[in-house]
Protein backbone atom coordinates (compact mmCIF):
# COMPACT_ATOMS: atom_id res chain seq x y z
CA UNK A 1 0.00 0.00 0.00
CA UNK A 2 1.32 3.67 -0.62
CA UNK A 3 2.04 5.84 2.13
CA UNK A 4 0.42 8.99 2.80
CA UNK A 5 3.55 11.54 2.16
CA UNK A 6 1.54 14.02 5.16
CA UNK A 7 2.52 10.87 7.53
CA UNK A 8 5.01 9.47 6.18
CA UNK A 9 8.25 10.99 8.39
CA UNK A 10 7.69 12.93 11.65
CA UNK A 11 4.95 15.25 11.40
CA UNK A 12 4.50 16.37 14.88
CA UNK A 13 5.43 20.13 16.51
CA UNK A 14 9.22 19.90 17.44
CA UNK A 15 10.56 21.15 20.90
CA UNK A 16 12.03 24.64 21.21
CA UNK A 17 16.00 23.79 20.79
CA UNK A 18 18.95 25.84 19.62
CA UNK A 19 22.48 24.79 19.86
CA UNK A 20 25.55 27.25 19.15
CA UNK A 21 26.37 27.11 14.85
CA UNK A 22 27.22 24.85 13.29
CA UNK A 23 25.11 22.37 15.48
CA UNK A 24 25.43 18.50 16.28
CA UNK A 25 22.81 16.03 14.53
CA UNK A 26 23.21 13.85 17.43
CA UNK A 27 21.78 16.11 20.23
CA UNK A 28 18.59 17.17 17.88
CA UNK A 29 15.00 16.20 19.17
CA UNK A 30 13.72 14.68 17.07
CA UNK A 31 17.19 13.68 15.46
CA UNK A 32 16.74 13.57 11.39
CA UNK A 33 16.34 10.96 9.53
CA UNK A 34 19.02 10.42 7.19
CA UNK A 35 18.11 7.19 6.12
CA UNK A 36 20.71 5.47 8.70
CA UNK A 37 17.81 2.38 9.34
CA UNK A 38 15.57 2.85 5.77
CA UNK A 39 17.95 3.10 2.90
CA UNK A 40 18.40 0.63 0.53
CA UNK A 41 20.89 0.15 -2.02
CA UNK A 42 21.18 -1.72 -5.34
CA UNK A 43 24.57 -1.46 -6.64
CA UNK A 44 24.06 2.22 -8.38
CA UNK A 45 27.27 3.67 -8.00
CA UNK A 46 29.54 0.21 -7.51
CA UNK A 47 33.17 1.29 -7.61
CA UNK A 48 32.68 4.92 -7.88
CA UNK A 49 34.39 7.53 -5.27
CA UNK A 50 32.47 10.38 -3.85
CA UNK A 51 33.44 13.59 -1.81
CA UNK A 52 30.42 15.25 0.15
CA UNK A 53 30.56 18.18 1.59
CA UNK A 54 28.69 18.63 4.94
CA UNK A 55 28.47 15.23 5.04
CA UNK A 56 28.75 15.14 9.21
CA UNK A 57 24.62 15.57 8.89
CA UNK A 58 21.82 16.07 7.17
CA UNK A 59 21.27 16.39 3.80
CA UNK A 60 24.90 15.77 3.17
CA UNK A 61 25.12 12.92 5.48
CA UNK A 62 21.73 11.11 3.63
CA UNK A 63 24.01 11.34 0.60
CA UNK A 64 27.07 9.86 1.50
CA UNK A 65 25.02 7.02 3.53
CA UNK A 66 23.25 6.31 0.19
CA UNK A 67 26.02 6.41 -1.92
CA UNK A 68 28.33 4.14 0.51
CA UNK A 69 25.03 1.51 0.38
CA UNK A 70 25.12 1.84 -3.49
CA UNK A 71 28.41 0.68 -3.62
CA UNK A 72 30.73 3.85 -3.51
CA UNK A 73 34.02 4.90 -1.14
CA UNK A 74 32.86 8.19 0.36
CA UNK A 75 35.03 10.92 1.79
CA UNK A 76 33.40 13.67 3.15
CA UNK A 77 34.34 17.36 4.62
CA UNK A 78 33.19 18.52 7.89
CA UNK A 79 34.37 21.64 10.22
CA UNK A 80 35.99 19.93 13.49
CA UNK A 81 33.49 20.71 15.76
CA UNK A 82 31.47 18.48 14.32
CA UNK A 83 33.73 15.22 14.61
CA UNK A 84 30.85 13.25 16.58
CA UNK A 85 28.50 13.64 13.99
CA UNK A 86 31.23 12.62 11.16
CA UNK A 87 32.50 9.48 13.57
CA UNK A 88 28.93 8.22 13.03
CA UNK A 89 28.88 8.42 9.54
CA UNK A 90 31.60 7.23 9.07
CA UNK A 91 30.95 3.69 10.66
CA UNK A 92 27.72 3.47 8.78
CA UNK A 93 29.65 3.79 5.85
CA UNK A 94 32.34 0.81 6.87
CA UNK A 95 29.36 -0.99 7.83
CA UNK A 96 28.13 -0.91 4.35
CA UNK A 97 31.39 -2.73 3.31
CA UNK A 98 32.71 0.46 1.55
CA UNK A 99 36.28 3.18 2.40
CA UNK A 100 35.25 5.85 5.10
CA UNK A 101 37.47 9.48 4.63
CA UNK A 102 36.97 12.22 7.37
CA UNK A 103 38.35 15.61 6.05
CA UNK A 104 37.88 18.06 8.67
CA UNK A 105 38.44 21.31 7.87
CA UNK A 106 36.81 25.29 6.79
CA UNK A 107 35.72 25.74 3.05
CA UNK A 108 36.13 29.26 3.87
CA UNK A 109 39.71 28.45 3.33
CA UNK A 110 40.77 28.43 -0.53
CA UNK A 111 43.92 26.73 0.17
CA UNK A 112 41.51 23.80 1.97
CA UNK A 113 39.72 23.18 -0.92
CA UNK A 114 42.49 22.29 -3.03
CA UNK A 115 44.15 20.03 -0.59
CA UNK A 116 40.87 18.69 0.64
CA UNK A 117 39.99 17.37 -3.14
CA UNK A 118 43.78 16.32 -3.55
CA UNK A 119 43.33 14.07 0.09
CA UNK A 120 39.98 12.54 -1.22
CA UNK A 121 41.48 11.73 -4.58
CA UNK A 122 44.44 10.08 -2.76
CA UNK A 123 43.17 8.19 -0.24
CA UNK A 124 39.91 6.93 -2.86
CA UNK A 125 42.07 5.81 -5.14
CA UNK A 126 40.03 8.24 -7.63
CA UNK A 127 36.97 10.74 -7.42
CA UNK A 128 34.11 10.65 -10.07
CA UNK A 129 31.29 12.41 -7.78
CA UNK A 130 31.24 15.75 -5.70
CA UNK A 131 28.57 16.44 -4.23
CA UNK A 132 28.39 20.00 -2.75
CA UNK A 133 26.31 20.06 0.14
CA UNK A 134 27.61 21.97 2.81
CA UNK A 135 26.22 25.65 3.88
CA UNK A 136 25.87 28.22 5.83
CA UNK A 137 22.47 30.21 6.95
CA UNK A 138 21.95 32.54 9.63
CA UNK A 139 18.25 34.19 9.59
CA UNK A 140 18.63 38.00 10.22
CA UNK A 141 14.47 39.82 10.32
CA UNK A 142 16.08 43.58 9.66
CA UNK A 143 18.32 44.20 6.80
CA UNK A 144 19.52 47.09 9.21
CA UNK A 145 20.94 44.26 11.64
CA UNK A 146 22.41 42.09 8.94
CA UNK A 147 26.26 42.09 9.76
CA UNK A 148 28.79 42.70 6.62
CA UNK A 149 30.48 39.84 8.12
CA UNK A 150 28.06 37.63 8.06
CA UNK A 151 26.69 38.41 4.34
CA UNK A 152 30.27 37.43 3.34
CA UNK A 153 30.80 34.12 5.24
CA UNK A 154 27.82 33.06 3.65
CA UNK A 155 29.54 33.64 0.59
CA UNK A 156 32.64 32.43 1.48
CA UNK A 157 30.51 29.19 2.98
CA UNK A 158 28.15 28.54 -0.14
CA UNK A 159 29.54 30.23 -3.03
CA UNK A 160 33.21 30.31 -3.46
CA UNK A 161 33.76 26.85 -2.36
CA UNK A 162 31.83 25.40 -5.53
CA UNK A 163 34.74 27.14 -7.27
CA UNK A 164 37.47 26.19 -5.94
CA UNK A 165 36.33 22.09 -5.29
CA UNK A 166 35.32 22.26 -8.99
CA UNK A 167 38.59 23.88 -10.26
CA UNK A 168 40.58 21.10 -8.28
CA UNK A 169 38.23 18.13 -8.96
CA UNK A 170 37.13 18.02 -12.52
CA UNK A 171 41.06 17.49 -13.83
CA UNK A 172 40.67 14.63 -11.95
CA UNK A 173 37.26 13.29 -12.92
CA UNK A 174 36.77 10.72 -16.07
CA UNK A 175 34.31 11.11 -18.17
CA UNK A 176 30.78 9.79 -16.51
CA UNK A 177 31.46 11.79 -13.42
CA UNK A 178 28.98 13.69 -12.04
CA UNK A 179 29.04 17.43 -9.78
CA UNK A 180 26.09 17.81 -7.79
CA UNK A 181 25.26 21.33 -6.16
CA UNK A 182 22.57 21.91 -3.28
CA UNK A 183 20.66 25.26 -3.86
CA UNK A 184 17.22 25.56 -1.91
CA UNK A 185 13.62 26.46 -2.48
CA UNK A 186 15.46 29.91 -0.89
CA UNK A 187 16.95 30.48 -4.48
CA UNK A 188 13.42 30.82 -5.79
CA UNK A 189 11.44 32.31 -3.22
CA UNK A 190 13.24 34.46 -1.01
CA UNK A 191 12.60 34.40 3.02
CA UNK A 192 12.53 38.32 3.95
CA UNK A 193 15.09 37.18 7.21
CA UNK A 194 17.25 35.13 4.94
CA UNK A 195 18.43 37.99 2.45
CA UNK A 196 22.14 36.70 2.31
CA UNK A 197 21.02 32.75 2.36
CA UNK A 198 19.06 33.30 -0.64
CA UNK A 199 21.07 35.28 -3.03
CA UNK A 200 23.56 32.69 -2.37
CA UNK A 201 21.13 30.01 -3.36
CA UNK A 202 20.13 31.78 -6.51
CA UNK A 203 23.99 32.41 -7.17
CA UNK A 204 24.71 28.87 -7.05
CA UNK A 205 21.63 28.01 -9.45
CA UNK A 206 23.60 30.24 -12.37
CA UNK A 207 27.08 29.31 -11.50
CA UNK A 208 25.48 24.65 -11.80
CA UNK A 209 24.01 26.06 -15.42
CA UNK A 210 27.03 27.61 -16.69
CA UNK A 211 29.22 24.81 -15.41
CA UNK A 212 27.36 22.39 -16.73
CA UNK A 213 27.42 24.24 -20.53
CA UNK A 214 31.55 24.05 -19.98
CA UNK A 215 32.36 20.83 -19.33
CA UNK A 216 29.72 18.79 -21.10
CA UNK A 217 32.32 18.13 -23.79
CA UNK A 218 34.54 16.19 -21.14
CA UNK A 219 31.06 14.25 -20.46
CA UNK A 220 30.89 15.37 -16.44
CA UNK A 221 27.46 16.55 -15.66
CA UNK A 222 26.39 19.03 -13.61
CA UNK A 223 23.20 19.26 -11.58
CA UNK A 224 21.57 20.34 -8.29
CA UNK A 225 19.32 20.03 -5.87
CA UNK A 226 16.74 22.17 -4.24
CA UNK A 227 15.80 21.34 -0.61
CA UNK A 228 13.00 22.99 0.89
CA UNK A 229 12.19 23.10 4.46
CA UNK A 230 14.49 20.10 5.66
CA UNK A 231 15.02 19.59 9.63
CA UNK A 232 18.88 19.64 9.94
CA UNK A 233 20.85 21.61 12.44
CA UNK A 234 21.22 24.73 10.76
CA UNK A 235 17.47 25.20 12.02
CA UNK A 236 18.07 24.84 15.03
CA UNK A 237 21.57 26.87 14.83
CA UNK A 238 20.62 29.93 13.88
CA UNK A 239 18.98 29.48 10.31
CA UNK A 240 15.04 29.81 11.59
CA UNK A 241 13.99 32.19 14.94
CA UNK A 242 13.33 29.81 17.66
CA UNK A 243 9.90 30.93 18.02
CA UNK A 244 9.59 29.22 13.88
CA UNK A 245 11.13 26.25 15.08
CA UNK A 246 7.33 24.13 16.68
CA UNK A 247 5.90 24.43 13.34
CA UNK A 248 8.94 24.71 11.32
CA UNK A 249 7.37 23.38 7.66
CA UNK A 250 4.16 23.02 8.85
CA UNK A 251 3.61 26.65 9.45
CA UNK A 252 6.72 28.78 8.84
CA UNK A 253 7.47 28.15 6.11
CA UNK A 254 4.60 26.51 5.11
CA UNK A 255 4.64 23.48 2.94
CA UNK A 256 1.24 22.50 1.06
CA UNK A 257 2.84 18.57 2.43
CA UNK A 258 2.00 19.81 5.76
CA UNK A 259 5.03 19.37 7.45
CA UNK A 260 9.20 19.32 7.42
CA UNK A 261 11.46 16.62 5.46
CA UNK A 262 13.40 14.16 6.36
CA UNK A 263 17.00 14.21 5.14
CA UNK A 264 16.10 11.05 3.81
CA UNK A 265 13.61 11.79 1.10
CA UNK A 266 16.77 13.74 -0.84
CA UNK A 267 18.80 10.64 -0.86
CA UNK A 268 17.80 9.31 -3.88
CA UNK A 269 17.87 12.72 -6.17
CA UNK A 270 21.49 12.66 -5.20
CA UNK A 271 22.27 8.76 -6.03
CA UNK A 272 20.59 9.41 -8.98
CA UNK A 273 21.99 12.43 -10.04
CA UNK A 274 25.28 11.09 -9.17
CA UNK A 275 24.51 7.38 -11.18
CA UNK A 276 23.91 6.54 -15.05
CA UNK A 277 20.97 6.63 -14.51
CA UNK A 278 20.80 10.10 -15.35
CA UNK A 279 23.23 10.04 -18.16
CA UNK A 280 21.12 12.43 -20.45
CA UNK A 281 20.66 15.35 -17.33
CA UNK A 282 22.60 17.54 -16.85
CA UNK A 283 21.98 21.44 -16.07
CA UNK A 284 19.17 20.69 -14.06
CA UNK A 285 18.11 21.79 -10.76
CA UNK A 286 15.48 19.05 -8.69
CA UNK A 287 13.18 20.60 -6.55
CA UNK A 288 12.60 18.59 -3.56
CA UNK A 289 10.54 21.20 -1.72
CA UNK A 290 6.96 19.74 -0.23
CA UNK A 291 5.17 21.26 -2.82
CA UNK A 292 6.66 24.94 -2.99
CA UNK A 293 6.37 25.86 -6.38
CA UNK A 294 10.08 26.67 -7.76
CA UNK A 295 8.47 27.54 -10.97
Amino acid sequence: MPKDPKTQYYHDTFPKQFQDAPGLQKEMDPKPDCGEESYKGSGKLDGRKALVTGGDSGIGRAAAIAYAREGADVAINYLPEEQPDAEEVKQLIEEAGRKAVLIPGDLKDEDFNYKLVEEAHEQLGGLDILALVAGKQQAVEDIADLPTEQIKETYETNVYPLYWLSKAAIPHMPAGSSIITTTSVEGFNPSPMLLDYAATKSAIIGFTKGLAAQIADKGIRVNSVAPGPIWTPLQISGGQPQENIPEFGGGTPETPIGRAGQPAELSSVYVFLASEDSSYVSAQVYSITGGIPTA
